[in-house]
């Protein structure tokens, strides 16, 4: 055999690896139920929960403990997913910009023997971010810019 050949055989063999191992760490989207029922089979396997803060009529979010004094890699809340379940969520890291005004979450992690989920990273959908605003130009600046 020639040497690329051989190289080339290592290179696929190298890709099939990788292949296997991202394909092997993907986590899914799940509720809080199928959550606890993995993490029964596998402790360590990631799941996506996708959820929505609960909220009280002022707009305050319910179950919020999140002290920076005393801890500020510690953020605890209540999430509903998908499928109407509550579940107390601990988030090991400081609390994200706006999350107060985030209308969905979607939370990356895995639920423990204790029936609480720990979340390795959140991401938020911020309603803000996402409105469309109108752009006025004012049109005497462009005036002003051309002379």
């Amino acid at each position: 055999m020639k040497k690329t050949h051989i190289i080339g055989l290592i290179l696929i063999a190298v890709a099939i690896g990788i292949i296997l191992i991202t394909t092997g760490d993907a986590s899914t989207y799940v509720g809080f139920d199928e959550a606890e029922r993995i993490s029964q089979q596998d402790p360590n396997q990631k799941v996506h929960v996708v959820g929505t803060l609960r909220k009280d009529a002022a707009g305050q979010i319910v179950g919020l403990n999140y002290n920076p004094a005393l801890d500020a890699n510690r953020l605890e809340f209540l999430v509903q997913d998908s499928l109407g379940r509550e579940n107390q969520v601990i988030y090991a890291a400081p609390k994200p910009q706006d999350f107060e005004k985030s209308e969905k979450i979607v939370l990356v992690g895995s639920m423990h023997s204790d029936k609480v989920f720990y979340c390795d990273k959140i991401l938020l959908k911020c309603p803000s971010k996402y409105q469309e605003g109108k752009i006025s130009a004012d049109s005497t600046a462009s005036v002003a810019a051309k002379n």
